[in-house]
């Protein structure tokens, strides 16, 4: 089955991350990227995410999971080995309606992680819907190297550019062209 393509907003939305080893850290990593509003919950962490927490101030608990981690949280993270533990923590979650994903384990997960890039304001996701985590790894780093750095800064115009500009019609117009004569230089080729 595939997944729908979404991007989700987290700002104030409580995420929990359980488990504290070298996936855990991989996934905190990528969360990182849109929010630090996350609570870490493992009896031990690696060096790596005990880092990710001191330096972005992130709630960590020394323990194991227990059902009451679950409170108000919007999206839950199992980064644990142990199947037992994912299907209970995602079989809670479905009775809270909370998002899960259990990592390596599709039957205890509503969402997967993607591959993605990301350049400012712009990110490119990639997801083979689990069935080639590679392919969609190095699909990103081939796509990667030919997104220039300066989207960035062409993003940060056009968000003045349509700020500044009343909407409708005109806008929209005015928007596109500039957006394709941008892509299309880029590219060098006609769209």
């Amino acid at each position: 089955m595939a997944y729908f393509p979404a991007f989700i907003k987290l700002n104030g939305r409580k995420i929990l991350l359980v488990g504290g080893g070298y996936i855990a850290g991989e996934k905190l990593e990528k969360l990182l990227d849109f929010t630090d509003d996350i609570t870490v919950v493992a009896p031990e962490i690696s060096e790596d995410v005990r880092g990710m927490i001191e330096g972005h101030g992130l709630t960590f608990h020394r323990r194991p999971y227990r059902p009451e981690d679950l409170e108000g949280v919007f999206v839950v993270i199992v980064a644990v080995d142990d199947l037992s533990l994912q299907k209970e923590i995602y079989d809670a979650c479905q009775s809270r309606h909370i998002l899960c994903n259990s990592v390596d384990s599709v039957d205890y997960c509503d969402f997967i992680f993607p591959s993605y890039t990301r350049k400012g304001a712009l990110t490119v996701a990639f997801s083979t819907s689990g069935i080639s985590p590679s392919v969609a790894k190095y699909l990103r780093r081939a796509i990667e190297t030919v997104i220039p750095d300066s989207i960035a800064d062409f993003l940060e115009e056009m968000k003045a550019l349509r700020a500044s500009l009343p909407k409708g019609k005109e806008r929209m117009k005015l928007l596109d062209e500039k957006a394709k004569a941008y892509i299309e230089k880029l590219f060098n080729k006609e769209l």
